[in-house]
């Protein structure tokens, strides 16, 4: 069976108007989002190991800009503390318990960083 469309945006990005003076370059999609200078930027850094077969990771929140940046900034916490990782539904997530080292790099990057929980 196949999927079922929900709403507008599942369409693909169509606009339909019938404004004969509707520009569509004009027309911006709800995606982009506007990127935080660092130092305006408070993360925080969690300390997790539920629903992951007991492996500890460490997960950068609050992270506000594109996702390309994002992926950027998980891609050179992963080579500086030499671990694996991810980076889905706007958070990092890397793999063990380095908050201290994560939050260092991330202070020497500019961010506000806040380690949060246990």
């Amino acid at each position: 069976m196949a999927k079922k469309k929900l709403g507008l945006e599942d369409l693909g990005g169509f606009v339909f108007s019938t404004n004969d003076e509707f520009d569509e370059t004009s027309y911006t999609n709800g995606d982009s989002q506007e990127e935080l200078a660092p130092e305006d930027q408070k993360l925080e850094a969690h300390f997790s190991n539920k629903g992951r077969g007991g492996k500890t990771v460490t997960i950068i929140k609050n992270y506000q800009g594109p996702e390309e940046e994002l992926i950027k900034l998980g891609k050179l916490l992963k080579k500086k503390c030499g671990v694996g990782g991810s980076t889905k539904d706007g958070e990092i997530i890397i793999q063990g318990d380095d908050r201290e080292k994560i939050m260092q790099i991330l202070q020497k990057e500019g961010y506000q960083v806040k380690r949060v929980g246990g």
